[in-house]
C-alpha cells in the first residue's frame, strides 16, 4: 500500500505522525499556528490532535509559551532504539582504553523521563563498584550523565522537565540535593560554560563523575557518557584528559548512530 493510501484511510494518525516529525526536526517548541501552517492542517484539527497527544505524553504544552514541544513518551520512544541496539559495541575500545589506562569505571545512559537509566556499565580491573549499574535509574539533576544532557536541552524543555519543587528527588536530605529549578539552572549554566558535566559525592560518597553529551543530527542530547573516579585521585590534567576521551568517544558514538560527528565548541 502507498504512504499516501495509508494516508488517506487513517488520516488523523497520518497528521498525528506528521506533527510529531515536525517537533522532532524543530529546533525548540513550537505555536500551534505554525504547526498549522507548516503543516497546512486546519488550526481545529491541530489543536485536537495536541491536546490528545498531550494526554498521553507524547506533547508538551509550555502554556506560559503558548507553544507545543515533545513530550517524554515521543522521547523515551526515540530512546528505546538507543536502549535495544547493540550499542555495548559502539566505541567500546575506546572506552576501554580509557577506564583501563586510568583505573575508572565508565557508563554509558540515556534519558528516562526526570531519570537517566544506565545501559553500559565498564569498569577497570580493580576499580570499585559503582552504584551506576546497568538498568538502575537515577535523577538527572544529581548526575553528571543527566546534567550533561540538560545542559544540552533548549531551556524551555528543561523547565517543562522541572516545572516545580514536587519534580525534584530529595536523595539525601542535605545540600548535594538540587530541590529548585534556580538551583538547577546555576548547575547547567556552570555546566555549559564549563564545556563538560561534573558531579562530586552527589550520587556516592568520596566518588565524583564528569560527562560529556552524545548528540544526534539535530544536536539533541539522545545520551551521555560518563567516567567516575574516587575524589581527588585525578589531577587537573588527567581530568582535562578523562574529558577529551569521553569526547572522542561521544563524537564517535554520534557518527556512528546518527551520521555525524558531533560539533566541536
Amino acid at each position: 500500500m502507498a504512504a499516501g493510501d495509508a494516508g488517506a484511510k487513517a488520516p488523523a494518525a497520518d497528521q498525528t505522525l506528521q506533527i510529531l516529525s515536525l517537533l522532532a526536526g524543530a529546533r525548540g517548541p513550537l505555536p500551534a499556528s505554525m504547526i498549522a501552517s507548516r503543516l497546512d492542517l486546519p488550526r481545529s484539527t491541530v489543536y485536537q490532535l495536541l491536546a490528545t497527544m498531550q494526554e498521553h505524553g507524547f506533547v508538551m504544552h509550555l502554556a506560559d509559551e503558548r507553544r507545543y514541544g515533545l513530550g517524554m513518551a515521543a522521547v523515551e520512544l526515540s530512546f528505546a532504539s538507543t536502549t535495544q541496539a547493540p550499542l555495548a559495541g559502539l566505541g567500546a575500545r575506546r572506552r576501554a582504553r580509557l577506564v583501563e589506562g586510568l583505573r575508572l569505571g565508565g557508563h554509558l545512559s540515556v534519558p528516562h523521563g526526570r531519570e537517566v537509566l544506565y545501559v553500559i556499565e565498564q569498569r577497570a580491573a580493580g576499580a570499585r563498584p559503582l552504584i551506576t549499574d546497568v538498568h538502575v535509574r537515577l535523577p538527572m539533576p544529581l548526575t553528571a550523565s543527566g546534567r550533561a544532557i540538560l545542559a544540552a536541552m533548549p531551556r524551555a524543555q528543561v523547565r517543562a522537565l522541572f516545572p516545580g519543587q514536587y519534580a525534584f528527588e530529595r536523595r539525601h536530605g542535605d545540600a548535594r540535593d538540587i530541590t529548585r529549578y534556580s538551583e538547577l539552572r546555576r548547575v547547567l549554566d556552570d555546566t555549559v560554560t564549563r564545556g563538560y558535566a561534573v558531579e562530586h559525592d552527589s550520587i556516592s560518597d568520596g566518588l565524583s563523575s564528569v560527562a560529556v553529551p552524545v548528540l544526534d543530527h539535530r544536536d539533541w542530547p539522545v545520551a551521555a557518557i560518563a567516567i567516575t573516579y574516587d575524589d581527588d585521585s585525578l589531577s587537573p590534567d588527567e581530568v582535562a584528559t578523562v574529558v577529551a576521551g569521553l569526547r572522542r568517544t561521544a563524537d564517535t558514538l554520534s557518527t556512528t548512530i546518527h551520521g555525524r560527528a558531533r560539533a566541536q565548541g
